[in-house]
């Protein structure tokens, strides 16, 4: 047998040939907090995709767990996926509990992005579960004779003719494993009881008294404090480190130096704080970055090594030869870091060749596959484990701070702890990057929209991974893979013209790391597109939401339904913008946008009101109103929360929120450099869910960001007469603009 092919163990139970029905059990599912050495990187149970326990485990007593490799970071998806399980396995839902992201438990279902969570590993969940279901009253049926048909479920246990067995009784007599059967019957919406409900988050109560544990909160056994000290330039190199410099601090347990790498460890956090402020290091000078006041003159003459035309109808260039008009605009939208309100933060356990790492990742098997690369470890070897932190929504520093952990601790064989500082977090994690947009329309006699062109300027990869800065500074490997989808997303426009053309310019490089930050590429095309549609209607003398309606597919009857209910939410009046000037310091107006998110899935229409002080030039977003169609409806609190979270967030970044640099680092280090929005400037937030139960659910997460922007600048040209195109909408360039039109200082 020494010679047979290694089977898989879905292939071994496939030839089997026989059935049925049970699935593995988990006598104990291991915390984060528990984990020791002991089970520091064993698989502990199935994580093959598409096998029933790889997804859940019911215990003698009928308890639940769900694994799931996607996260929760204050989306609801620990709640919703609870929710799925419960529904299709006709158990209550307090009987569910949650595993994420924790590679020795959890199925790898790629990073959490993308507002993919409930639409994909809610969906698998959802299979999983009703092949459950279909085993256990399968062999209930066997067990007490009777037909399967006959056979009732409540509250997890089956009954029949006055019998009844648990599925704790039904589960603990075999071990067997069961593939997912993707045809299974599942449950009727009409009879849901618990998907569709309004349930309070899991872990909610508990941050609003303090009492929730989060992974800056974890502490380990033997557990050791370290610090790493940043260059004072991007790309500077170290020259010397004094260690007699910091001989005065008595608990430094060492001092590792490895290339540009500088990193101390020591037995009390206070210790490592000082360490890190009073260490003399002597680094070399460097100028990599351009100058900002040129960034978008920059852009424009990066590089270009890839072209990507995202839609190509009719011929533009003969439509734009000779129109009766021509409208042009050029819109910009900044740098911006993820600005999470806790710092990144790391444990690790490096000790026998083998890594435990507690982090705060949204993608921990993809953090297993980079930490086994940096350190040339085999994947089996490194255990990567989910708690959740700070939100971020995309790659900031977690993965960063895992990687300083694992280095520190494996120099020192005991497990380390990093917290990163609030400049180490806004100097150092990824950015979301720049991007330029050119415009051009042609209007023809007929007043009509002959052509639209746009002009994309992208990185090649913005997402992906991002190298590992511990592993860059120190020469040990890193890949930064470029992932050339994404970004690109929502450049292509859901508006009918007779000549379309979007080409996107991938450029080679980017002024500072590329990242993920939420609704990556969609928020800053949709931002363009959508205002560029606005100048459109005022050009035409149109109602820009009747204008929308007029562009859209007759047959998106989706997407007409989100403006006409959006029309009656928001009590639009029908008129063209902008308003006629009332000559009042304060002036109003109101903005539409609409978005059907990657052309493909979840429908988002949203009216921004807005009020703007001529003379000082800042602008107040009052309120929202937003229509959504994300299909079925797992949670409404959930989704509510989230799309509240996603015009909050976004409206800072469009009003505040901008990376500044130097020709050496990052300049914007803290929250005055660096502002984001107060509570005092939260505008009111009106929504409502179109739910569709009998359809599969899609995203939530990002797609009300993408018209946040296009919202407000729509709603300043209402309001103004004057078009904001540069994000953000600082008072400056608000001050500026108005003083163009009104003629004031």
């Amino acid at each position: 047998m020494e010679n047979s092919p290694k089977l898989s163990r879905r292939a071994f139970l496939k030839g089997t040939g026989g059935l049925i029905v049970t699935f593995s059990i988990l006598g104990k599912v291991v915390s984060a907090q528990e984990a020791g050495r002991d089970i520091k990187t064993r698989t502990l149970k199935s994580v093959e995709d598409g096998v029933v326990d790889s997804y859940l485990a019911i215990d003698k007593d009928g308890m639940v767990t769900v694994f799931s490799g996607k996260i929760d970071f204050g989306t609801g998806v620990r709640t919703g996926l609870a929710q799925i399980a419960a529904e299709e396995l006709y158990v209550p839902l307090e009987n569910v509990t949650v595993t994420e992201g924790d590679t020795s438990l959890t199925p790898d279902q790629g990073p959490t992005y993308g507002s993919l969570s409930i639409q994909e590993a809610g969906l698998n969940l959802r299979l999983a579960a009703a092949t459950a279901r279909e085993a256990l009253l399968s062999a209930a049926a066997e067990r007490m004779n009777a037909a399967k048909e006959k056979l009732t479920i409540s509250g997890g246990v089956i009954k029949a003719q006055g019998e009844s067995l648990g599925y704790g009784e039904l589960v603990s007599e075999k071990r067997l494993s069961l593939d997912v059967n993707k045809d299974v019957r599942l449950k009727d919406p009409a009879d849901y009881t618990i998907v569709g409900q309004s349930i309070t988050r899991r872990g909610l109560p508990g941050k609003i008294t303090g009492d929730f544990v989060y992974m800056q909160d974890l502490r380990v056994p033997n557990m050791a404090y370290g610090v790493v000290v940043r260059p004072p330039a991007i790309e500077a190199t170290l020259e010397e480190v004094d260690e007699d410099s910091i001989a005065h601090l008595t608990d430094v347990v060492k001092i590792i130096r490895k290339g540009n790498f500088l990193g101390i460890v020591t037995e009390s956090e206070w210790s490592a704080v000082r360490a890190g402020r009073e260490i003399k290091a002597t680094w070399s000078t460097t100028e990599s970055l351009p100058e900002q006041s040129r960034l978008w003159e920059h852009v424009r003459n990066t590089n270009i090594v890839k072209d990507d035309v995202t839609s190509d109808i009719g011929n533009v260039d003969s439509a734009l030869e000779n129109p009766d008009r021509t409208l042009k605009a050029t819109y910009d939208f900044a740098l911006h870091t993820h600005g999470s309100i806790g710092p990144s933060c790391s444990i690790a356990d490096f000790s026998g060749g083998k890594l435990v790492n507690w982090s705060s990742s949204q993608a921990t098997h993809r953090l297993r596959r980079e930490l086994a690369e940096m350190f040339s470890l085999a994947e089996e070897d490194v255990r990567c484990i989910y708690l959740e932190g700070a939100g971020c929504y995309g790659r900031n520093g977690h993965e960063d701070a895992a990687a300083d952990a694992s280095l520190l601790s494996r120099e020192v064989r005991r497990p380390v702890r990093v917290q990163w500082m609030r400049h180490d977090e806004h100097g150092w994690d990824p950015k979301g990057p720049p991007t330029l947009i050119d415009l051009q329309a042609g209007i023809d006699d007929q007043n009509q929209v002959s052509a639209w062109k746009s002009t994309f300027f992208i990185p090649q990869g913005a997402g992906g991974r991002v190298g590992l800065l511990p592993a860059s500074l120190s020469g040990l490997p890193t890949t930064a893979e470029l992932n050339p989808g994404g970004i690109t997303n929502d450049s292509a426009i859901p508006y009918q013209f007779p000549n379309v053309r979007t080409l996107c310019h991938r450029l080679e490089t980017t002024p500072l790391r590329p990242s993920w930050i939420r609704s990556p590429g969609r928020m800053q095309n949709t931002f363009a597109n959508e205002a560029f549609l606005d100048e459109i209607a005022a050009e035409l003398g149109v109602d820009p939401i009747e204008y929308r309606r007029q562009r859209l597919e007759a047959s998106d009857s989706r997407g007409h339904e989100v403006l006409d209910r959006l029309e009656i939410l928001a009590k639009w009046e029908n008129r063209p913008s902008p308003k006629q000037d009332s000559g009042d310091r304060m002036l109003v107006g109101r903005g539409v946008a609409y978005v059907k998110y990657e052309l493909k899935r979840t429908y988002v229409g949203a009216v921004a009101e807005v009020e703007v002080d001529r003379y000082s030039g800042k602008i107040h977003v009052k309120r929202f109103f937003v229509t959504h169609d994300c299909g079925q409806i797992i949670n409404p609190a959930s989704v509510r929360a989230q799309i509240e979270g996603n015009i909050i967030q976004t409206t800072s970044r469009t009003l505040m929120e901008e990376v500044t640099f130097d020709r050496e680092m990052v300049t914007s280090l803290d929250w005055a450099t660096y502002p984001i929005l107060r509570f005092k400037d939260v505008p009111e937030v009106v929504i409502e869910l179109i739910g569709r139960p009998e359809e599969v659910p899609w995203g939530v997460g990002e797609p009300a960001a993408a018209i946040v922007s296009a919202c407000i600048s729509n709603a300043v040209f209402d309001a103004t007469g004057t078009r904001l195109r540069s994000v953000p909408f600082k008072p400056e360039k608000v001050r500026r603009a108005l003083k163009r039109k009104y003629e004031y200082k």
